[in-house]
């Protein structure tokens, strides 16, 4: 039996990949339904955003699983790609640059075949933008607690909720009603908490926390869930895949000439259509000691200041808001780590954690399956 601590994504990902393979698995949740960063995002599954190479090719092993759940019917999984877009000429060289590279699935795109895709697209000062086809779209609300129910229905994944761990040594589990378990491998996916159970190993992680806001209109005339997410061209200066860019370069420095607070608050916006035509926006990125348990009306002023040049919506007024927390590392896609010989640490997927999750969990399988057979 493999234990895995948690029921958000990343820990549905690793339950998944294991009983996929055969293992008996139960899995453990402090709490009743997934509330953290699986639930407070935009849906998206974004290869794109990738750099080339390895990374890339584990966000598309995720797109692929991701299709495999919408084609079983355990979750809807909407194939509706992205639009970057440029309405300034730095951002379209760096989207030119990068199609350049032929490294991704990319074109570049007219105002006009812009227009023919989506409404939602300010065509105001447009100066074009770039297509990728590869990007998904789920209801985060909806998914985790969908992928659980088929797992325990079809999978026989034993799930017990409401339980908070309180210690893992030597493949043991303890849990805090005095119950345990013992298991041949512990997987746990504590999300952005980063301190119950191995504190010191996250102090020394290189781990942090990073907080974002989000918000949701009300239903919009003429769009729906096939309308390809959207981004600005300010997150081309956000994600790593764009790195690659020199003429990303120009763009920084421009934003941080002109904007100074974008980048003081981390805000690149992007937009995501839902059923019924309800638009998710955001978002920004506010990272360790600047983390405050009350959201900034500043924040969210400037992310609808950018996005009302970048797209056009009938009706902005905003029907709900929230913000996120999730763990990051630095330089590492995620932070993993085997604690003990029988048990893993998997944490800090960071703002990637619906596209990396089950492509990162299918490779740590693979390589698992490939020791005990050694």
């Amino acid at each position: 039996m493999s234990p895995l601590l948690g029921v958000e994504l990343w820990g549905l990902a690793h339950a998944w990949r294991a009983v996929s393979r055969g293992h008996r698995v139960l899995l453990l949740e402090r709490t009743q339904l997934a509330e953290g960063a699986s639930v407070r995002n935009f849906g998206m599954i974004w290869p794109v955003g990738q750099p080339a190479g390895e990374l890339y090719q584990t966000a598309l092993l995720s797109r692929d699983l991701w299709l495999q759940l919408g084609k079983q019917g355990v979750t809807r999984v909407e194939s509706c790609g992205s639009l970057h877009l440029a309405h300034q000429k730095d951002e379209l060289d760096v989207l030119c640059e990068f199609c350049e590279q032929q490294t991704h699935q990319v074109t570049m795109l007219t105002p006009t075949q812009i227009a023919e895709r989506t409404k939602l697209a300010n065509q105001s000062g447009l100066l074009g933008g770039m297509y990728s086809p590869t990007e998904l779209r789920v209801d985060p609300r909806t998914a985790s607690h969908s992928i659980a129910n088929w797992l325990v229905a079809e999978h026989q994944l034993k799930c017990c909720f409401n339980t908070q761990v309180t210690s893992v040594v030597d493949g043991k589990v303890t849990t805090a009603d005095g119950k345990q378990w013992t298991a041949d491998r512990v997987v746990i996916c504590s999300g952005s908490d980063l301190q119950t159970l191995y504190p010191n190993e996250f102090a020394s992680s290189g781990l942090k926390l990073c907080k974002l806001q989000m918000l949701r209109t009300g239903p919009q005339a003429g769009i729906d869930e096939r309308t390809p997410h959207i981004a600005s061209g300010l997150t081309l200066r956000h994600y790593t895949s764009f790195e690659s860019c020199h003429s990303q370069q120009k763009l920084r420095e421009r934003v941080a000439s002109e904007s100074p607070q974008l980048d003081r608050y981390g805000i690149h916006v992007m937009a995501s259509v839902f059923t019924g035509g309800e638009v998710v926006l955001g978002d920004s990125h506010e990272y360790g000691d600047n983390i405050s348990p009350f959201d900034k009306t500043e924040i969210d002023d400037l992310i609808l200041s950018e996005l009302r040049k970048v797209i056009q919506l009938d009706d902005w007024a905003i029907k709900q808001r929230w913000h996120g927390i999730y763990a990051k590392h630095g330089t590492l896609p995620v932070f993993e780590r085997q604690i003990e010989p029988k048990v893993h640490l998997f944490v800090g997927t960071g703002g990637a954690g619906m596209t990396m999750s089950f492509g990162l969990a299918e490779k740590a399988w693979q390589r698992w399956e490939t020791e005990s057979n050694e």
